[in-house]
């Protein structure tokens, strides 16, 4: 078993180094599962766990910075910057950047987010200094040249195009829109064609200085480590790229949730000639610091979460209307989303459409029953330790838990806390969530008389 210690030991450095701060978040057993946190003068934050039974490690560097930090002028430049931190430094060209992970089989990638943006690498235990290295300077010494912004603009207005030839991925964009409309949720991550288009060298330079200094990000790795180590490897690669302007510098606290951005009964279509209809019936979700996000993950995995939920029987087990159908949840800093996701061929929309808010409908007044949310707690509980079997997804769990909540929870608290989630907290949330009137997004060949009848779903 794991357990908390905030014991905080204050590590001794020389005159001309200002004094780290280290804590122990949650203490293993032997060892195992140690998760260590050293904030560094300039507010950079290291936060390692350790498991010695394997040969890798995952180094990642978050950035509190997502599309939701953009203007509507800078729609998308989150993203680019994601892309251009990969094209060269002071010291690496973008070959020198992609071959030194390539010549000791490592794996080296990045992802854009509405709230942050994180950049990893893969590798041997041996080679993690090379790996701490190397996305170091890409954040800490990105040239961001103008020839380069004109190069990856096509390869961004590519990605654009690629997603907008899978209407699958491309529904969840609208009904983000549909949910939260023009505002920085509601705008895709990638940003637009004209929004791509215009961003400058300049402005993106601009946008990146702004963003990616030590205070807004949080270095996060996982796998056979020392944490002393990681933290001296660290913290020379920032020192060496001068990133520390300002010793006395705090870290940024994680978004708060003063605003709530909450809408209900509006309906997007968008008419493309696809074979299938893709729908997203959902409304306003919880916050990823509300209390009750556990019982709602139990009532997600209960309602949609799996081959034995309502969802998948109902739709698709008997009555074959639907290949993939699923529920999900997303939670931001001060609102969230939950919705369901269903794929089948124009003509029967309205059935799937009919079935899913029938089955919300039902949940909302009468609830799950005893055995289905036995099942759904065992079948969470199963998953969140099957999901953290690697160290890429130990590493962004502690990450993310640094960067948007401030703190650390092991995974035994994690499964105490879905064990002790009641029939009546789950019934209370899906009174909150499902009781309220839905929003719908559709991306497909609907016939003006199919199409005029998508009201009624929300009605």
């Amino acid at each position: 078993m794991t357990s908390r210690s905030s014991k905080v030991t204050a590590r001794p450095s020389s005159e001309a180094r200002a004094v780290a701060r280290t804590q122990t978040l949650i203490k293993g057993e032997n060892g195992i599962g140690t998760v260590r946190k050293t904030t560094l003068p300039g507010g950079l934050r290291i936060v390692t766990e350790t498991l010695p039974s394997v040969r890798s490690a995952t180094f990642g560097i978050w950035a509190h910075v997502g599309s939701r930090d953009e203007t509507p002028a800078l729609n998308g430049a989150t993203h680019y910057l994601e892309h251009l931190l990969f094209k060269g430094t002071r010291r690496r060209s973008a070959l020198d950047i992609s071959s030194a992970l390539d010549a000791v089989g490592g794996e080296m990638n990045a992802f854009t987010a509405k709230e942050y943006t994180c950049y990893y690498a893969r590798v041997l235990d041996a080679d993690l200094p090379l790996a701490i290295d190397v996305v170091s300077d890409m954040l800490t010494g990105s040239l961001i040249l103008e020839e380069d912004v004109n190069v990856e603009r096509g390869a961004i207005l590519e990605e654009i195009a690629m997603t907008e030839d899978d209407p699958g991925d491309c529904v969840h964009d609208l009904f983000a829109h549909t949910m939260f409309g023009d505002n920085a949720l509601g705008r895709p991550v990638l940003g637009t064609v004209d929004t791509v288009n215009a961003l400058t060298a300049d402005r993106i330079r601009r946008f990146y200085k702004k963003h990616y200094d030590p205070t807004h990000l949080v270095v996060a790795a996982a796998g056979n480590i020392d944490h002393n180590k990681v933290v001296r490897q660290v913290r020379a690669a920032f020192e060496k790229a001068g990133a520390f302007k300002e010793p006395d510098a705090t870290a940024i606290a994680p978004r708060d949730g003063r605003r709530t951005i909450r809408t209900a009964g509006r309906v997007e279509l968008i008419g493309r000639k696809t074979e299938q209809a893709h729908v997203v019936l959902g409304m306003p979700g919880l916050a990823r610091t509300d209390e009750r996000r556990w019982a709602l993950g139990v009532l997600n995995t209960a309602l949609g979460g799996g081959m034995s939920s309502r969802l998948f029987q109902e739709v698709r087990e008997k009555r074959g209307l639907a290949y993939s159908v699923y529920s999900y949840t997303s939670g931001f800093a001060d609102c969230g989303l939950f919705g369901v996701y269903a794929g089948c061929r124009p003509s029967q929309v309205h059935d799937v459409l009919k079935i899913c808010r029938d089955e919300l409908d039902t949940v909302a007044e009468h609830g799950l029953s005893d055995e289905e949310i036995g099942r759904a707690i065992g079948q969470l509980r199963g998953s969140t330790v099957l999901g953290l079997e690697d160290t890429g997804a130990l590493m962004n769990r502690i990450g993310k838990s640094e960067l948007c909540w401030g703190e650390q929870m092991s995974v035994d608290d994690m499964l105490t806390r879905i064990a002790a989630v009641t029939p009546d907290e789950v019934r209370e949330v899906a009174r909150d969530i499902l009781g309220q009137r839905p929003s719908l997004s559709v991306i497909g060949p609907l016939k003006d008389k199919q199409a005029s009848r998508l009201n009624e779903v929300v009605a």
